[in-house]
């Protein structure tokens, strides 16, 4: 069992450091206090997360219906309220003001006469084209696929189409609409998760779907009447499997007027560490057709589990703000917890920024996940030399934020447990490679496809000069940010016991000074 680390009597530690000008910093920075406690209450089950979205209880999948409106952020995702494992979708719900104090609020929409209710997304129709807002409420508009599993289980192709359902009360009690479905289906076996914007450039609705293995774009004035209007993909990025949850949206290039529109496709199974994935296209949209000139494939996240991620609609100060689902489908359904499954991301800023002649989808936590983190103790100035390493015991183990800058080519990293738990993360920079092993960082049995091998991430258009690293450690994951989210990898972790300390391996032939290196707290964010 996961047990909560207590450092007890910190608060006086830091109170006294403030007084004495910081004078006992080098006593309090190796002070490691070993001391467990069994802690009881509201989620602090095994490898419960403590700042990463997860539900009360049973399944969870996809975000959906992502949606800002009245000061609130709306995440909706893929749940079966009746298990831990996946069956008959429904839509959970819950809100946030900052992305990162949830409140959980009652299922959002339910499954009906014509099916499940599959992954989609919301729009706020300011404007009232549907004519289902009243001249004192805005429609909060819900697009949603329908999964007929009768008509799957007996061999129909047709078994998926789009329905709507609208709220009147900012997203506390649903209305379907009576002319569900609003796009049928031809025979196109996998034909789902509608993703809805306002169309600037026509001044109507857009629709992205996928098509097995390829995106369909549909335009409509009203969100009930649908015509297709272009497609994109059958020669174009990774076709390993089939192709889910589309998003399309302009960025503009950092430091330029020049607007790029990004195009995210999820992908399962296909992705290059295996299983599930994200990639994206950087491109240009008319209004009915996006084109791409790029030719290799792009991944938003090349760890194992960020999957399904899409961004809100209507998010404050044009932020293009993303959430994934922190798992794959390799091993979703197996992973070792007990009440709940699955977990969301850290909330990110999407961001497109030019580095060398490349551009690159960036993707950084939101401004706002650092008012969670909490001032903490840096370490004295240190130096490394080649093939040698720093231990640092870790203060705040799984619930905290590490960042240092690597000013040399290559360097290792290992977090460990006392228990002989290890994970190890090897940037290599002369070789332009990044390696992840987790085949030894805890409880890894439950799935031979958990921890099959070693996972790569190419970091071809990596800076030489000095980067930033940023390990963000919860009790069952960990996200590995580099040179500002140039380069990302999310995994799940289910280590025995919390890791107690991080070593730093020079693997460089040059001396690695280390003057930022900082742990801090990462404060729970359930009551």
């Amino acid at each position: 069992m996961v047990k909560t680390i207590r450092n007890r009597g910190l608060e006086l530690v830091v109170l006294l450091c403030v007084l004495c000008n910081f004078s006992c910093k080098e006593e309090a920075k190796n002070e490691v206090v070993t001391d467990e406690i069994e802690v009881t209450g509201h989620y602090v089950e095994p490898y419960r997360s403590q700042f990463h979205f997860t539900p009360e209880e049973s399944w969870m999948n996809d975000p959906n219906g992502l949606v800002y409106n009245d000061g609130v952020y709306h995440l909706f995702y893929q749940y079966y309220p009746d298990s831990t494992v996946w069956g008959p979708m429904h839509w959970g719900h819950a809100v946030s003001e900052d992305m990162m104090k949830w409140k959980h609020k009652p299922i959002a929409l339910f499954p009906d006469e014509n099916g499940l209710i599959f992954s989609g997304s919301a729009v706020m129709d300011h404007k009232n084209t549907s004519g289902f807002g009243t001249e004192d409420k805005t429609a909060m508009v819900a697009i949603f696929t329908y999964h007929d599993m009768e008509g799957e289980q007996a061999g129909k192709k047709d078994f998926q189409t789009q329905g709507i359902a609208y709220s009147l009360d900012n997203g506390d009690s649903w209305t379907k609409y009576e002319g569900n479905p609003v796009i049928g289906n031809t025979g196109i076996k996998d034909f789902r998760d509608p993703k809805v914007f306002w169309n600037e450039i026509e001044e109507n609705w857009t629709m992205l779907l996928v098509a097995g293995d390829h995106l369909q774009i549909w335009s409509s004035p009203d969100l009930k009447e649908w015509k297709k209007v272009s497609e994109f993909g059958k020669d174009k990025g990774a076709h390993g499997g089939v192709w889910e949850c589309p998003d399309l949206f302009p960025l503009k290039i950092e430091g330029t007027e020049e607007v790029k529109w990004v195009l995210l496709i999820s992908i399962n199974p296909g992705a290059p560490n295996g299983g599930s994935g994200t990639q994206y296209f950087i491109g240009d949209f008319d209004g009915t057709t996006f084109t791409t000139d790029q030719k290799e494939n792009k991944w938003v996240d090349l760890g194992r589990d960020n999957y399904a991620g899409v961004t809100y609609n209507d998010a404050p100060n044009d932020e293009r703000v993303f959430i994934g689902w922190m798992s794959n489908w390799d091993y979703a359904r197996d992973t070792p917890t007990e009440k709940w499954r699955s977990a969301m991301t850290i909330p990110r800023e999407l961001t497109l920024r030019k580095v060398g002649d490349e551009v690159s989808l960036f993707n950084y936590p939101l401004k706002s996940f650092e008012k969670h983190v909490a001032l903490a103790y840096p370490e004295s100035v240190f130096q490394i030399l080649p093939t040698r390493k720093r231990i640092i015991p870790l203060k705040y183990s799984n619930q905290s934020k590490t960042k240092f800058t690597l000013k040399v080519p290559n360097t290792q990293v290992y977090f460990r447990g006392e228990n002989g738990d290890s994970l190890s993360i090897d940037i290599n920079r002369d070789k332009k490679l990044v390696t992840f092993d987790r085949r030894k960082s805890g409880k890894v049995d439950f799935s031979d496809k958990f921890s099959s091998g070693v996972q790569q991430m190419p970091i071809p258009n990596i800076p030489d000069g000095p980067i930033e690293i940023v390990f963000i450690l919860d009790h069952s994951s960990i996200e590995l940010f580099i040179n500002g989210g140039q380069y990302v990898m999310t995994n799940q972790i289910f280590p025995n016991e919390f890791y107690r300390s991080i070593s730093i391996v020079n693997t460089s032939e040059e001396k690695f000074e280390i003057d930022d290196f900082a742990e801090h707290k990462v404060e729970r964010v359930w009551d």
